[in-house]
């Protein structure tokens, strides 16, 4: 069956074309406008449009308001959210019931007690996703930094719910994650680029060749 794959931050038919030949599971599209990879919600829905039944379309939020999640599911057909920052779990509890889509809730890794508060978030979220801590500058952003955390700390950790498993993976390192970590998805954007923003084709079917064979 091999490991599901995550790509975020589709931007071009292209790229979505590279990722559904090859298999992907999730299809991320970025609303956060200081992203290199922030889309607007018309493209995306003209993007969401090209997706067939069975892969899932995630919108991927960084601390929004109601206002904003509304204007986007409005015009985007979305099958999940994925949250960053630091929402409580009742504001991640509030938006699942608001909008009735289940939750990716992202999580920053850098040590062992970065995972300390994710039971608080078990029962208001449907999938958990461990990504690495971002730059301490200013102007870093809250996801798809290229960076990874030591895939060690996810060893013998246990969930009641399904986890995915991101930062700085590559088709170069895939292989290496999954064993180190058991991780049975994968979230990917960086890593499958030619440059910040621009998903690379042969680099997105790369990984996806790559996640069949785990």
């Amino acid at each position: 069956m091999g490991v599901q794959v995550k790509i975020c931050g589709i931007t071009h038919p292209e790229a979505l074309t590279a990722a559904l030949d090859g298999g992907v599971r999730f299809v991320g599209f970025v609303f956060y406008p200081r992203s290199p990879r922030a889309i607007s919600p018309a493209l995306a829905a003209e993007l969401a449009r090209m997706v067939p039944t069975g892969v899932r379309t995630v919108g991927l939020f960084v601390s929004p308001d109601d206002a904003f999640i509304d204007d986007v599911v409005g015009q985007v057909p979305l099958d999940l959210l994925q949250l960053h920052d630091d929402q409580p779990p009742e504001r991640v509890r509030q938006i699942r019931q608001r909008f009735a889509l289940p939750i990716i809730k992202a999580f920053r890794i850098d040590s062992a007690a970065d995972l300390e508060p994710v039971p608080a978030y078990t029962d208001v979220v449907d999938i958990l996703l461990f990504d690495a801590k971002p730059p301490t500058d200013e102007n870093a952003l809250p996801g798809g930094n290229g960076r990874r955390f030591d895939w060690h700390l996810l060893q013998e950790r246990h969930w009641s719910r399904p986890w995915m498993l991101s930062g700085g993976l590559s088709p170069a390192n895939l292989s290496e994650a999954v064993a180190a970590t058991g991780a049975r998805m994968v979230d990917v954007s960086s890593g499958v680029e030619s440059q910040p923003g621009r998903k690379d084709p042969a680099l997105i079917r790369a990984f996806l060749e790559t996640a069949k064979r785990l």
